[in-house]
């Protein structure tokens, strides 16, 4: 059964029946404190348990001659109906050791018998008892749906208690607290609708009349009631009542009724007369009446209240997730076949939806076509220039509900013009997958002719407004539009500049137009090789984003000049002891694994920087191996200090070179290619692949792995992604 039908029927079945709900869980709540009420009067005693009838017995005929009913209520409360010294009727409840009375029955409330009548008849008598049936059972099936809701969120059931990812507090604390609950609710609704159905005799309860055999009564051996096996092995909190024998005589005899039984004992002998063992709809009726009432134990009656409780908490928070979900429903202002920014968005909560809108608004007022939809809407934009696809994962790495079509509908409307495609995922790594649907959608986007990626995949880990911020940074950059002003996702405007002195420039590659930059910062500073370094060429709102390599306490930058490029021209004419203002950014999912038993690093020329970085900084000796694509040989020589020495402390195990323009003209793809069962092993045990630098090298080398991970490891790439086993860092 699909994710959609779960959650479509769970809805369904709330709204049909929440008004029943409510007012059954205002009067259940009501209706559990009568117990607690009625258990703190003083008619019991120390010990009831352990109480037999061959105690009891003896001692309540001797106190009361003519007692002629024993009745043992909810409450363990003995109550007896006898004629005292006097003559007069006594019914009170007694010390069933003593006799003592300790008090009368009080008349029954007229406030709770109200609330009794409405809560199980609605005061329609037979009519309302079905309606009330009908309701336990609805409540029954929502809560079924709602546990497979659960059970879907959290990655299967062995995952079912484990921590869940904070959204909002309706969202939080419906899942939360359906969980704690989930065990007296369901046993609520089964017993409701139990006791429903044999209410309308959907089960045999009829009982057999006891049946005893006069002509062979024995009135020998005679035994006094203290001797009497059946006495003896009867506790007094297993019966229900007790009919005591109207005379002497040996025809007269103890009936006794328990839970699942009647007994005729004889009164002289103590022989057992007959006996009728209940049928188990009788025996199952009583236990799902106890159950739904907490009748029986004060402390499950107050567990029912809190559940009853939560059914009202679970009417709000549901109606309050559904709001939201409509509330997320945009109405555009362009439509798709003109719109030039197209917004695709798969998010199974509603919470990734601000997000998506936050870009969508901002696009809107710099006076773009920009279209917000889902991902299930798909189709042909054929004004369409950039895509950007807005994702959550849901499920086992599976596609939310409204993205569940969208692996089909991109085979099937293949676009008609190039578009630049960015791929933004949403996720928790308090679960696994981590964003494995976002990776699956960025790599079949790779493989469509017509799609062109204009930044790499980024991740979101619990909608953390500062892994959003680096990617709607580095979107812009790419784009040319602005993405700057989030207050409403608490994301800050302007952002503090600190001052970075240029230690040295290297020249042009005359061959691949690449450089060198080496930047000092202040030693309060805190920089990773693998953040990123934020840049405003012209002192504007214009920025520009380079990885980082950290080098003998020195930011190193590699970058290719590019003919009018803003920030690789503004680099470019940087001289030493110069001083520029830039910002770190923290891109803590592209720093060196630590924990890792092995690394792949792959790179271009211009990705080398922030491996060279993490080579340098690799103290723990993590088995390194660096595989590396160059034009020329001669490009290298400016890295060999650093290699070389890396090599030298045990920092890098084997370096891998490549180069397009000498020699046999390979690019590093073809290195992967030909160490292809070292790229399955190291994934196999756990190890972690890097890749940093271009989108088309990236492309290369990740249709390269994806064949890899499929013929040597029979999982797809997105599944070593989605455990951040594979770690991009590309531009």
């Amino acid at each position: 059964m699909t994710i959609s039908v779960w959650r479509y029927s769970h809805l369904a079945l709330a709204v049909s029946s929440f008004l029943l709900l409510t007012l059954l869980s205002i009067t259940g709540i009501i209706l559990a404190f009568e117990p607690v009420s009625q258990k703190t009067q003083p008619f019991g005693v120390n010990g009831f348990s352990q109480i037999t009838l061959a105690q009891s017995l003896p001692a309540l005929r001797k106190a009361y001659p003519d007692v002629s009913e024993l009745t043992v209520d909810a409450n363990q409360f003995v109550k007896i109906k006898a004629t005292d010294a006097n003559g007069k009727n006594v019914e009170a409840f007694v010390n069933p050791l003593s006799g003592k009375v300790l008090g009368f029955p009080p008349k029954k409330n007229d406030f709770f018998e109200t609330v009794r009548s409405l809560h199980r008849s609605l005061f329609l008598h037979e009519v309302g008892r079905a309606i009330i049936g009908v309701t336990a059972f609805l409540l029954m099936l929502i809560t079924t749906s709602g546990v497979a809701l659960i059970i879907q969120r959290q990655r299967g059931f062995k995952h079912f208690f484990k921590r869940i990812v904070r959204d909002s507090f309706a969202q939080y604390y419906h899942v939360v607290s359906g969980r704690l609950s989930l065990i007296p609710i369901l046993i609520i609704a089964v017993s409701g609708t139990y006791l429903s159905l044999a209410r309308f005799n959907f089960f045999d309860t009829r009982k057999e009349n006891i049946k005893v055999d006069f002509d062979n009564i024995n009135p020998t051996p005679a035994r006094k009631a203290t001797e009497i096996n059946v006495f003896k092995n009867t506790k007094l909190s297993e019966v229900e009542s007790i009919e005591f024998p109207f005379s002497e005589d040996v025809e007269d005899y103890y009936t006794i009724k328990l839970k699942d039984r009647e007994i005729a004992v004889n009164q002289i002998t103590g022989d057992k007369l007959s006996e009728v063992v209940y049928p188990k709809a009788v025996v199952y009726s009583n236990l799902s009446l106890d159950l739904h009432t907490g009748r029986t134990n004060i402390i499950w009656a107050l567990v029912l209240a809190v559940a009853a409780a939560n059914i009202l908490f679970f009417i709000y928070s549901g109606f309050a997730i559904t709001i939201k979900r409509r509330a997320n429903q945009v109405g555009n202002k362009f439509k798709a076949n003109e719109s030039n920014v197209i917004i695709l968005v798969g998010s199974e909560n509603g919470s990734t939806y601000r997000f998506a809108k936050a870009v969508h608004q901002q696009l809107l007022k710099q006076g773009q076509r920009s279209f917000i939809t889902e991902l299930n809407n798909y189709t042909n934009f054929p004004k369409a220039e950039h895509l950007i696809i807005i994702t959550a994962t849901y499920g086992l790495g599976n596609a939310p509900t409204n993205a569940a079509k969208f692996v089909n509908l991109l085979k099937k409307h293949p676009q008609r013009q190039n578009i630049n495609y960015s791929v933004l995922g949403f996720g928790s790594h308090a679960y696994p997958d981590f964003c494995r649907f976002a990776f699956e959608v960025n790599n079949m986007l790779s493989q469509q002719s017509w799609a062109k990626p204009l930044v790499d995949i980024h991740t979101v880990n619990d909608r953390s407004p500062q892994e959003f911020e680096i990617w709607a940074e580095a979107w812009s950059q790419q784009s040319g539009f602005i993405i700057e002003s989030f207050t409403n996702l608490k994301i800050a405007k302007k952002h503090r500049l600190n001052s970075f002195t240029v230690s040295s420039n290297t020249a042009t590659d005359p061959q691949d137009d690449t450089f060198s930059v080496r930047l000092k910062t202040r030693r309060m500073q805190k920089v990773t090789s693998g953040d990123l370094l934020a840049i405003y060429p012209a002192n504007d709102h214009r920025e520009r984003l380079y990885s980082i390599g950290v080098i003998d306490n020195e930011i190193q930058l590699s970058v290719r000049l590019h003919e009018h490029g803003l920030g690789s021209g503004f680099l470019h004419s940087l001289t030493p002891a110069q001083k520029i203002k830039a910002r770190i950014i923290n891109n803590k999912h592209f720093h060196f694994p630590t924990k890792s038993p092995e690394v792949i690093m792959i790179s271009n020329g211009t990705g080398i920087a922030p491996f060279l970085g993490m080579i340098s900084q690799n103290t723990a000796n993590v088995p390194c191996h660096l595989y590396c694509g160059f034009r020329h040989s001669h490009s290298v020589a400016g890295y060999k200090s650093v290699l070389d020495g890396g090599k030298a402390a045990g920092k890098l195990k084997h370096l891998h070179i490549a180069l397009s323009r000498e020699g046999n003209k390979q690019y590093v793809s073809a290195l992967i290619i030909q160490d292809a069962d070292f790229m399955a092993n190291v994934l196999s045990k756990k190890g972690t692949i890097m890749i940093c630098g271009s989108l088309a090298m990236q492309k290369d080398v990740m249709n390269v792995l994806d064949g890899i991970c499929e013929i040597k490891t029979g999982k797809g790439i997105s599944y070593y992604q989605s455990h951040n086993q594979i770690l991009t860092d590309c531009y």
